[in-house]
């Protein structure tokens, strides 16, 4: 009997949470093949069978386990199932139903209604699920119908009775746990301000719509705005190096690296993988890197590599249409960019009015080690080399950069 423990993934991390069991207990498992997905307060990882043979389980489905704790059991003295050898045929699927079966009405078969109420539900095409049933055994009468259309506003949570008044409870998971404590720790022990501006956007839609195509062609990926940002923070973190520092007891760390976290969020929570080395990756790395985290993230694939040692976060907001916000700092990092919803505004040009794709910025930043003048100056650099993108290839003009002024 070979015995699978919970592994060690990391410093500090002493207890774990069991995602999901992948495999069942009693089910043949192939060697290498994962059983099991956990999660740390920093990442999911899986657990894969040392073994070929029998699984036996130890544990459920949202238990805290130690690290070392026994998790499962192989026994690879078992004979291979046949069923194990080869995959069972897939079944042939239903040919669909000829159109002269579809029933007459939009209700679904298992919609129980007397036949009025059918007839009305199909006619004023009415959402059965916000209808409240009167009748025995749950059946929709002609009233129920006829009240629903009368009282449209009135329509209960999705699988929940009108007036309802339950309440439920759930344990928090270790992502959960950890999201809080560093967002209380990071609002208790910096001393943590907001600056805001608004970036003029046209200049990077205009450049996207014509390259877009050319672009997918030859990198293989989309061109997002976030790659425009991220170049942008790179420079700009390089211009003003306290943005990009951290302090470390009664000492500051600088950093001559630009590794910057973004912020996705998953079904989950909160997760802030990092792209490394900004500074030194074109806009097609910083793509390709983006859609690989969230993929991961997605998937619950990020490791604690894929989490750990950013020196700057951007977060956007504007993906849900947030217009403004005040994001939290990432601790230990000293700032945070926040990107915002694109929205036309009439804004003053040349002494004329024009309709212009704005968004607002806002930076978070620890004022013990980032002062005013360095976290607006960040700012407006950033704004600056949105609104003029070729900037971004050198981080100067190229005029002057020509002329060398």
């Amino acid at each position: 009997m070979i015995e699978i423990k919970v592994p060690t993934v990391g410093e500090s991390i002493n207890e774990v949470t069991l995602l999901k069991w992948v495999k069942k207990d009693g089910e043949w498992v192939e060697r290498d093949e994962v059983i099991a997905e956990l999660e740390s307060e920093k990442a999911t990882f899986e657990v894969n069978a040392e073994k070929a043979g029998i699984l036996k389980t130890n544990g459920q489905e949202g238990d805290t386990l130690n690290i070392g704790d026994l998790l499962a059991s192989i026994d690879e003295t078992a004979e291979r199932p046949a069923a194990a050898a080869a995959p069972a045929p897939e079944a042939p699927k239903a040919a669909a139903p000829a159109a002269s079966q579809a029933p007459v009405t939009a209700v679904s078969n298992d919609i129980k209604a007397t036949p009025v109420a059918s007839a009305i539900i199909a006619d004023k095409k009415v959402d059965p699920s916000s209808i409240t049933p009167s009748g025995v055994g749950g059946k929709i009468m002609k009233h129920d119908v006829l009240e629903a259309l009368n009282n449209p506003g009135k329509k209960a949570f999705e699988g929940q009775t009108l007036f309802s008044r339950n309440a439920r409870k759930e344990k928090m998971s270790n992502l959960r746990k950890t999201i809080s404590r560093r967002l209380v720790e990071a609002k208790n022990t910096t001393a943590m301000l907001t600056t805001f501006n608004e970036v003029d956007m046209t200049r990077i839609m205009e450049l996207r719509k014509v390259h877009k195509d050319k672009f997918k062609e030859a990198h293989g990926v989309n061109l997002g705005f976030m790659s425009f940002f991220a170049k942008a923070c790179a420079i700009a973190l390089n211009e003003w190096p306290a943005v990009n520092a951290y302090i470390d007891g009664d000492s500051l760390i600088y950093h001559d690296y630009a590794d910057i976290s973004i912020a996705v969020s998953t079904p989950r929570g909160l997760t802030v993988p990092v792209i490394r080395n900004v500074e030194s990756l074109s806009m097609a790395d910083i793509e390709k890197k983006v859609l690989e985290l969230a993929g991961k993230a997605r998937d619950n694939k990020l490791t604690t590599e894929d989490l750990t040692g950013g020196t700057f976060t951007i977060t956007n907001g504007g993906v849900f249409g947030s217009l403004m916000s005040t994001p939290i700092i990432n601790i230990p990092q000293s700032a945070i960019l926040g990107m915002h919803k694109i929205q036309e505004r009439p804004m003053a040009v040349n002494g004329k009015v024009e309709i212009r794709p704005m968004m607002y910025l806002a930076l978070s930043y620890d004022h013990r080690i980032i002062d005013g003048r360095e976290s607006v100056s960040f700012l407006v650099r950033v704004k600056e080399l949105l609104e003029n993108p070729e900037l971004l290839l050198a981080g100067k003009d190229p005029v002057k950069l020509l002329l060398e002024l």
